[in-house]
């Protein structure tokens, strides 16, 4: 080819367009992966490269993402043999149709068609019954199948940027109790359905930029939502549509409840006085429980919530505006009592990071979390954005490192250790070190002597690190996402740490102490007297203390505090918490 031209597309013999052949379908061949990725337009054709499917009895990821035009995926293509896949994302290929072939993937986690040029989803997609997260915002859609209502377990559901002019009835009565966010502004929705008070277990929803007129006082039923965005409609009630335009997600559900709506009718007197007795009886039944409760059994479950004017030590977290384009929501909190001690009590704590991690985090996609050692961490701190260049770290059992060079020797071991021992999957450290490429700057939280104690979403500090000795911890969740899912993260991981020392508690097993660990408690280097103190004290309940952390600008205005009185609303029987 002449210069500025692409290669040729070649041709077998006698004429015939040759299979496509992508060197990543080649590489993950030749290595046994379990993961494989490609974006962008592709220089051999926009035809799927047939081996793919080679991969059928490994692949558990894939990802297509930008290949404009991509063909191979119709009817019959063989999509349907990838039966490992855990993850599939198809976002930005210009697709028209999906195969009803997806129905086959029973192990399908996460489906992402976003972007792309589709009018409606296969029915095929209720028999997903793993499916958590389903992305098909940016299409063409103008109805959803109700087969969709038999996805029990999902937990995320995007769909705006569409064609939508409701959200299907059958999808709302299923009651899809996982479902905590569900997404769908920019589409032509005119009615909210009465139904929607099934989903028990909504925290955030967004109708924003549709064609609602009103909204049915069954929303504010939704006992865990948190957030609400109906910006860009046009409410009758002036009212309510004043509460949406400030994102007063709190005041439009009291609103709602009070009777207020878009026709200015609500839940009738009848209803509201009946509802008042019932709320009156549950409250004095739930008394009677508490009265009759053994104490014993109540000190295992509590959760003591100290408010920063009562909490002397606390840590004051300022944030910058650096961070805003590479990760800028971060929530924070002290947690005291936790029994670190006694047996694998550490490590079932370290374990239950890594599932959350895993899990509601995303694989750190969505939020990271990262516990110290409180008696370690010189406040105040400061979340900041640094050059990758220039900011330093001494990460978890390593010397100190300047971060670029950090992740890249991460990647490489990764590469070398799954080489060695021969690893069909992604290993752990794979699984997030892509979340800063292209990133020129690395955000970090750093101490009042300048030290960088944490490196979301990579590691902590060996500086702050917690040891079976720790008894105050300092607890971040940070996320590039939203404040929502810190938060939701945090509490998630408060009520774990909540039956952790329950168990803990309830099993007494024997304390284990390291030597280094022993000898610097001997010295009072690591945990002052006060602290062991606690130590002993707390031994004899599980009751975890939880402080609040105050998260403020460089101007010292508060951007969040948690917990906040919105936090830590668990409806767990195991935990009670007392404010």
């Amino acid at each position: 080819p002449g210069p500025g031209q692409g290669a040729a597309p070649a041709h077998r013999a006698g004429g015939t367009m040759a299979a496509p052949e992508w060197p990543e379908v080649g590489l993950a061949l030749a290595e046994g992966r379990r993961e494989l990725v490609v974006r962008g337009p592709r220089p051999e054709g926009d035809e799927l490269d047939p081996r793919l499917y080679g991969l059928a009895p490994l692949l558990q990821h894939l990802e297509l993402s930008g290949v404009a035009g991509l063909r191979g995926l119709e009817a019959g293509g063989g999509l349907g043999r990838l039966r490992q896949l855990r993850s599939l994302v198809l976002s930005g290929d210009g697709l028209r149709a999906l195969p009803q072939e997806l129905g086959q993937l029973s192990e399908l986690r996460l489906l992402d068609v976003s972007d792309n040029r589709l009018s409606a989803l296969p029915a095929s997609l209720g028999r997903l019954t793993q499916l958590s997260s389903l992305k098909a915002s940016g299409n063409q859609l103008e109805a959803l199948p109700p087969e969709l209502a038999n996805c029990s377990r999902l937990a995320l559901l995007h769909l705006s940027d569409n064609l939508l002019p409701e959200l299907p009835a059958a999808l709302l009565a299923s009651g899809l109790m996982l479902l905590s966010t569900l997404s769908a502004a920019r589409n032509r929705i005119e009615r909210l359905g009465d139904g929607i008070s099934e989903l028990r277990g909504l925290r955030t929803l967004d109708l924003s930029d549709n064609f609602l007129s009103e909204i049915p006082w069954e929303l504010a039923d939704c006992p865990k939502l948190k957030e609400i965005n109906l910006k860009g409609n046009k409410f009758k009630d002036k009212r309510l549509e004043k509460m949406v335009n400030g994102c007063q997600t709190k005041s439009i559900l009291d609103y709602l409840k009070a009777g207020g709506r878009g026709k200015g009718r609500g839940k009738s007197e009848g209803n509201e006085k009946n509802e008042s007795k019932e709320k009156a009886r549950k409250k004095t039944v739930k008394k009677d429980d508490v009265d009759e409760s053994d104490e014993e059994d109540l000190n295992k479950l509590v959760l003591r919530v100290l408010r920063f004017s009562e909490s002397p030590c606390t840590v004051q977290v300022k944030v910058t505006p650096n961070v805003k384009d590479v990760r800028p929501y971060i929530v924070c909190c002290i947690v005291e009592g936790m029994q670190l001690r006694q047996g694998n009590a550490l490590k079932r704590f370290l374990v239950a990071q890594t599932k959350l991690h895993d899990d509601i985090c995303l694989k750190r996609t969505l939020a990271t979390i990262a516990t110290h050692d409180l008696q370690l961490v010189k406040g105040p701190l400061l979340y900041d954005a640094r050059p990758c260049q220039s900011l330093k770290i001494t990460p978890l059992g390593r010397k100190e490192v300047k971060a670029v060079d950090l992740v890249r020797q991460l990647q490489m071991e990764a590469d070398e250790q799954r080489k060695q021992k021969k690893r069909q999957n992604v290993s752990g450290l794979h699984k997030y070190l892509q979340l800063l490429n292209g990133k020129e700057n690395f955000p970090c939280l750093v101490d009042a002597e300048d030290c960088v104690i944490s490196f979301p979403p990579i590691t902590n500090s060996e500086k702050t690190k917690i040891k079976k000795t720790t008894s105050q911890l300092f607890v971040e969740v940070t996320s590039p996402a939203n404040l929502q899912a810190c938060k939701e993260v945090m509490d998630s991981l408060i009520m774990r740490m909540a039956e952790l020392n329950k168990f803990t508690f309830e099993n007494q097993e024997q304390e284990t102490v390291s030597g280094d660990e022993a000898e610097e408690a001997s010295e009072g280097t690591v945990v002052p007297d006060l602290a062991v103190d606690q130590t002993v004290t707390q031994a004899a309940t599980s009751e975890l203390i939880v402080k609040q952390v105050r998260v403020v600008d460089v101007d010292g205005n508060l951007k969040v505090v948690y917990p906040a009185k919105t936090d830590l609303n668990l409806n767990v029987d195991c935990v009670t918490v007392i404010r």
